[in-house]
């Protein structure tokens, strides 16, 4: 029994900031203060705040040590763990208040969320299942397999008011009462967490941080609509997640949880990997499907629905990782739980990836109807540099931008729609006033091109018209007449695309003109750019009053555009200038600016 334990996160994001090396160094320290037989270490998955990573917690103090470096461990071992004194300079800044050290659930970032789906994440060891167990692990599935029928837990997962979190939002109980219904020999339970947003890593993170959790709703689901075989169909592009879930399927065989029999109840289900090969296409369902029999990734119309004919030509049913790591919970404490949650329509809590703009990005999850300034300003700690809050784009490619004049909105699934964004899986990029949101509808649309499969010609023509376009403008060749023409590609891609990569592309060009309007006039009549983004529209000029002739300027111009006497103002010529920016990041007297 150790006294105390030293939790080290090992999510992606720390595991990039060298938290590895900071575990073997803090083992090494421990072991060479004979410590080994008090001080446990344990390999957890994310605590949600990236930015501050590596992380470590020690408990029970709860002491939140961020930016650890390997030259500080010494330090801590000897300070905290050995003579027990905490290291408050080394301490995460908003857990130390008057010389007192917070619960890290006092902080502004923890205090507003609420955890369910990340119940587990920076808590437990993901690849030790007795850790799982000891956090009520596997007993909703041995509830349900002992104590329910399949209709009785279809039931509860309807009371609950569980919608799907990877984007429609489409109740999960009905989506299980269809594949339920129809009658086969075969059918399959299927997981997507095949991520693909960019900015987006919730799913990620609860695969890293709480695989088991994943395993037990798959195998509840499975009971539920009678099937024996699950699929996870996970990217390629997430190694720790995967050997994770490899470990945890192992562990669960083992201790019977999966496989012939479970519980005694002659309950057979097993589960399997397949890898994404990085096409964001195989986020949708059929297409995902498809891929995991073995063919090109490519969405298939619809009806028949999955319920109905899905994998294999099979009834199945098809969760993303955010929707099944509730699952448990639910059945462990109720429907009425869940549901007491959230607002009238959209029920329990949201995982966001918070990034962008943003002081605290990482992972957080809230109630739904949490508003958007709450994120934001509280949360997310503001925006850095005193910059203005300018938007915030949910739902990533498929998605749209919110305004600052949305910014209390609350935010559910039907408050998104009706702005003109959407939930999405959970991505959350938030933008200040440097940003061009023309640009930003751009890059969008840049990736849908790239990601459309190219099946149908709405999608495969219409994305790459419309980035036409918009790269027209941002060039400062648009006209006014393009804005009608995006407007009906939009229409268009919307009604007639086979999927809904093809029928969401255009929403967040759609939001941008809805809101920001002004800017697309502002490329288009004026030639500017008002952020200052979009380089065709740019021009650098040298304050001459400012200017103090020290050189530095032409000696970083990569083109030789600037020219001055030493001790006299530079000018830059404007036909040699490849806006590249060098000159104003080295000016050290404000005298280069754009315009």
């Amino acid at each position: 029994m150790y006294r105390s334990h030293v939790l080290v996160c090992g999510g992606t994001g720390c595991t990039s900031s060298g938290s590895q090396k900071i575990r073997e160094k803090l083992e090494a320290e421990i072991k060479k203060n004979g410590l080994e037989n008090e001080v446990g270490v344990v390999k957890t998955g994310c605590f949600g705040l990236c930015a501050l990573g590596p992380i470590m917690i020690v408990y029970p103090e709860g002491s939140f040590y961020a930016m650890v470096k390997e030259e500080d461990i010494p330090e801590i071992v000897e300070e905290h763990l050995l003579k027990g004194r905490v290291v408050t300079r080394l301490l995460y800044e908003d857990t130390v208040k008057n010389e007192k050290v917070l619960p890290l659930q006092e902080t502004q970032f923890y205090k507003k969320q609420h955890r369910v789906a990340l119940r587990n994440c920076g808590v437990i060891n993901p690849e030790n299942i007795e850790e799982y167990i000891g956090t009520r692990g596997y007993e909703a599935l041995g509830t349900v397999l002992t104590t329910m029928k399949p209709e009785e837990v279809i039931q509860v997962i309807l009371d609950s008011g569980l919608r799907g979190r990877g984007g429609a939002g489409f109740p999960t109980g009905l989506k299980w009462k269809f594949a339920a219904a129809n009658e086969a020999d075969q059918k399959y339970v299927c997981c997507n967490a095949d991520e693909g947003d960019p900015g987006a890593f919730m799913d990620r993170s609860v695969l890293e941080g709480d695989p088991h959790v994943v395993l037990e709703a798959m195998a509840i689901a499975g009971y539920a609509i009678g099937a024996s075989q699950g699929y996870i169909y996970v990217r390629a592009e997430y190694p720790i997640a995967v050997e994770r879930l490899k470990i945890a399927i192992g562990q669960a065989r083992e201790y019977g949880l999966l496989g012939k029999n479970i519980f005694e109840s002659g309950f057979d289900f097993d589960i399997d990997i397949r890898l994404g090969a990085g096409a964001f296409v195989c986020g949708e369902e059929t297409a995902l499907m498809t891929s995991i029999e073995g063919n090109r990734g490519e969405p298939r119309p619809r009806p028949p629905f999955p319920a109905l004919k899905g994998l294999f030509q099979k009834p199945t049913i098809l969760n993303n990782v955010e929707t099944l790591a509730n699952i448990p919970q639910i059945i462990l404490n109720g429907p009425e739980w869940f549901s007491s949650m959230g607002t009238e329509k959209s029920k329990g809590t949201k995982v966001f990836a918070l990034g962008g703009k943003v002081k605290n990005t990482g992972l957080v999850e809230i109630p739904m109807g949490t508003t958007l300034r709450e994120i934001v300003e509280e949360i997310g700690g503001g925006i850095p540099n005193g910059k203005k809050f300018k938007a915030a784009q949910t739902g990533g490619p498929s998605g749209g931008c919110i305004p600052a004049e949305h910014f209390d909105v609350p935010i559910d699934y039907d408050n998104l729609i009706a702005i003109g964004s959407m939930m999405g899986s959970g991505g959350l990029i938030v933008m200040d006033e440097d940003t061009c949101m023309v640009d930003i509808a751009k890059f969008f649309l840049e990736f849908t091109v790239d990601e459309s499969c190219g099946k149908c010609a709405p999608c495969r023509i219409g994305t790459r018209r419309m980035l036409e376009i918009l790269e027209k403008i941002t060039n400062g060749q648009g006209t006014m007449e393009d804005l009608d023409k995006l407007e009906d590609l939009a229409a268009h891609l919307k009604s007639n695309s086979l999927c809904a990569l093809g029928q969401t592309a255009p929403n967040p060009v759609l939001s941008t003109l809805r809101y920001f309007k002004d800017e697309y006039i502002a490329h288009i009549v004026d030639k500017k750019c008002p952020a200052g983004v979009c380089k065709a529209l740019l021009s650098y000029k040298i304050d001459a009053d400012k200017c103090k002739g020290c050189t530095l300027c032409a000696r970083t111009c990569p083109n030789d555009a600037i020219t001055g006497a030493v001790k006299e103002p530079h000018v830059i010529n404007q036909d040699k200038c490849v806006k590249c920016g060098a000159c104003m990041e080295k000016c050290r007297f404000g005298a280069i600016y754009k315009e």
